[in-house]
């Protein structure tokens, strides 16, 4: 079940705490819950992405781009992700997730978040994601233009270029 409680927690303190900017990281806690874990007792891996969401909602708000798209009718979309799982979440743990935009690119807005337990990493996720209209990718401009923004000093760094340049040597349509 989607965490609805939880968005709902998370967009409302958003809305009452200051604006942040493209450059800024945002960052929400929480604790991993009985309805979190696996068979394992650790956070489940696919519950971990859905929690990364309420994370960009919480910094798209705080940055504007939540209200630019209501403004808009446009949607968000994510067009692939990398994940590392080092340290396992176990149940009750208080989780801090940080997400940040690592850069931007032509139709992507590449996302880093991040989730800690006790000061120390436990998984990161690197996303390419855009703004929808009509259901297809809008140019970031575009996006940065509506909301009075510019993408100076938004270059990918390095690590995030070589994800990019990678994923383009993967086949699609998958093999079957």
């Amino acid at each position: 079940m989607y965490p609805l409680v939880r968005l709902a927690r998370v967009l409302f303190k958003a809305y009452r705490s200051p604006a942040l900017s493209m450059h800024d990281e945002g960052q929400i806690s929480f604790y991993c819950r009985p309805w979190d874990i696996d068979p394992f007792m650790e956070m489940n891996n696919g519950r971990i992405l859905t929690l990364y969401d309420l994370g960009r909602f919480e910094l798209s708000t705080r940055a504007g781009l939540w209200q630019t798209l209501q403004k808009n009718s446009w949607g968000l979309a994510v067009a692939g992700s990398s994940t590392r799982y080092r340290k396992r979440i176990k149940l009750f743990d208080k989780v801090v997730m940080k997400t940040r935009v690592a850069g931007i690119e032509g139709r992507w807005f590449y996302i880093e978040q991040s989730m800690w337990v006790k000061g120390q990493p436990c998984n990161s996720v690197l996303l390419r994601t855009c703004v929808t209209s009509k259901g297809k990718a809008m140019d970031s401009q575009e996006v940065l233009d509506a909301m009075d923004l510019s993408a100076e000093d938004m270059t990918l760094p390095d690590w995030v270029r070589g994800w990019v340049d990678g994923d383009a040597l993967r086949p699609w349509p998958p093999m079957s």
